[in-house]
């Protein structure tokens, strides 16, 4: 959210601020291969964080006296139902357990945006950590691993449900029949692409810019009252307004992943 390290006295300048913040902790040549060791922890920590509230709410929900947590939960649970009956063609039992990873996992991911812009990296400085970007879907390395998941299983379900034929069909006569195959291919394949691509773009951008704004906003901070009252002021009101960003893109990937995957389920006539 705010702060007011960049403008501390003799601190970096506004772009180097900017700069360090979105440098990952990484390890690699450089080029292709690298790791970014941030996003990798801050993720896989969140995904276990996860998994033990599942695991722990599991064990103690109750039929007579849910708790406050469970009520939480079941909500989260009939809501996300409610999206696949709606959009979802026939059953598949994968597609809850999918669609309510996938919304839970991305909300969280996203709402480290919500923590103070310099509270960890400022404790990775202690720890000896030069570099650290706390937000995994402002990474897209991140956003793209999860596009990419999703895109392989639209291809396994379309080969599943049409057959290998089926989906060659698929790119050889949609959308615009038999006699324009070369057209069809191109289009069809720029569609399949564009899924993918647009899934991790969308979520990758809409996150970095709210995380750049929080910076931003951190940097309006100083030594004066003057500096830190419209910090304060910016921060909180983008803060309350970030949260229902934070939200919508976790239900937007979650039901374009329902979607996607409803499209594989169908029929090729139904193209």
């Amino acid at each position: 959210m705010s702060s007011s390290v960049a403008n501390e006295a003799n601190g970096p300048t506004a772009v180097e601020y900017i700069q360090h913040h979105l440098h990952n902790n990484s390890i690699g040549d450089g080029g292709f291969w690298v790791l970014n060791l941030d996003t990798l922890f801050y993720s896989w920590l969140l995904a276990g964080i996860l998994m033990y509230i599942a695991y722990t709410m599991g064990k103690r929900m109750t039929a007579d006296t849910p708790s406050g947590g469970q009520n939480v939960l079941e909500a989260i649970v009939e809501f996300v139902q409610q999206q696949i009956k709606d959009i979802f063609p026939g059953s598949n039992p994968l597609i809850g357990p999918l669609a309510l990873t996938i919304f839970m996992w991305v909300f969280l991911m996203n709402a480290m945006d919500m923590l103070p812009v310099d509270l960890l990296p400022s404790i990775g400085q202690l720890l000896g950590i030069h570099y650290m970007k706390v937000v995994p879907t402002t990474d897209l390395s991140t956003t793209f691993a999860l596009a990419l998941s999703v895109f392989a299983l639209i291809i396994y379900y379309n080969i599943k449900i049409k057959g290998p034929m089926g989906y060659l069909k698929m790119f050889l006569f949609h959308p615009f029949g038999k006699y324009l195959i070369p057209v069809n291919i191109v289009m069809t394949t720029i569609e399949e692409v564009a899924k993918p691509i647009s899934l991790g773009l969308r979520l990758f951008g809409n996150m970095f810019a709210g995380e750049l704004i929080f910076m931003l906003i951190a940097l309006l901070g100083g030594a004066s009252l003057f500096g830190l009252v419209p910090q304060i002021a910016l921060g909180t009101v983008w803060a309350i307004f970030h949260i229902l960003v934070i939200s919508l893109q976790a239900f937007i990937f979650m039901l374009l992943t329902i979607v996607y995957l409803g499209m594989a389920h169908q029929e090729i006539d139904e193209h």
